[in-house]
């Protein structure tokens, strides 16, 4: 079953498609402070890309607006979708530049293979590379800085796809700073069919009065940590959402704690949950533990490389 929702009305293509892989992302380390005057909460996070990719692709149409499809019938398709609304925004830029341009919409495909509410930021991840490919195909040569300027109307956590595999990211998340990649080369990632609402988990932050302003200010010896091995690194890492979390869904709790046993090793959360991950330094211990973590623990556990290389295909329509 497909879901299409359409935006505009399709018609016939105008360019080849662009298929593009977008990665998931997991929060080596988050520290959150309490709540602003606005409301927000201040972050301090290092966060690299996954090699666990959605799928995408683009076709420039005649018919204007964005219509987008997905292999998922759970993902809606329509103007809530960041896909569609940073489709939407990139044309309205695109025609603004220059108003002689026959492109009038966009025809979207979306294969989705990151789980949904497991903080590993798939959706945000498709909504910055929809960014990334419309503008090749656009020819717009926007630079990150531009593509992030559309890409934080929509939220914070799109901007970090737009600089690289491995960045800091401060304020809301929206201030991304590149920085060497960590030593690990494989990370497992623990998937459970658990969906953990963000809002929920910020709300249940707050509740427990939780917060250390301290930890955003004296942020960690970057260039120190992306040197150390596995064992080295994982004692290091926090992600001050876990507590809230655990505390909203028992059943998390309890297989953090079980995956942190088979492991043998630091197990931590990624974002607001509910995937879990800890880290290796070689493709054989990862594929070890992965098999050994699925096998107790019942759930999809994958080996992925940590901070894969990005491959962007153009491809013929078919």
């Amino acid at each position: 079953m497909r879901c299409a929702v359409k935006v505009g009305i399709m018609a016939m293509s105008m360019a080849p498609a662009y298929r593009v892989t977008a990665p998931a992302k997991i929060n080596l380390h988050l520290r959150v402070g309490p709540p602003t005057a606005d409301g927000f909460h201040p972050l301090l996070s290092w966060m690299t890309t996954v090699g666990l990719f959605d799928n995408l692709e683009f076709t420039l149409v005649e018919s204007p607006g964005v219509v987008l499809s997905c292999d998922d019938p759970a993902i809606p398709c329509d103007g809530s979708n960041l896909i569609v609304k940073n489709a939407s925004a990139i044309l309205e830029m695109s025609r603004a530049a220059d108003t002689s341009r026959s492109v009038r919409g966009v025809a979207a495909a979306l294969h989705k293979r990151i789980p949904v509410g497991a903080g590993l930021g798939g959706g945000s991840s498709d909504g910055a590379f929809t960014l990334v490919a419309l503008n090749r195909l656009l020819g717009l040569n926007f630079g990150a800085d531009k593509l992030s300027e559309i890409a934080a109307r929509f939220g914070s956590d799109l901007s970090f796809f737009l600089y690289g595999s491995s960045s800091v990211c401060t304020g809301r998340g929206e201030i991304v700073r590149p920085i060497a990649r960590p030593r690990p080369r494989y990370v497992v990632l623990i998937s459970p069919v658990i969906h953990m609402a963000t809002p929920a988990v910020y709300r249940q932050f707050d509740a427990m009065r939780l917060g250390d302003p301290e930890a955003l200010q004296n942020a960690p010896d970057w260039r120190r940590w992306s040197t150390l091995d596995s064992l080295e690194l994982l004692p290091l890492l926090v992600n001050d959402l876990e507590a809230p979390a655990f505390a909203l869904n028992s059943q998390l709790a309890e297989l953090h704690r079980t995956a942190t046993s088979v492991a043998g090793r630091v197990v931590r959360m990624s974002g607001s949950g509910s995937s879990l991950f800890t880290l290796f330094d070689n493709r054989d211990e990862a594929e070890t533990s992965a098999d050994r973590l699925r096998l107790k623990l019942g759930v999809t556990v994958r080996a992925v490389e940590l901070c894969p290389e990005i491959d962007h295909e153009r491809s013929r329509n078919s």
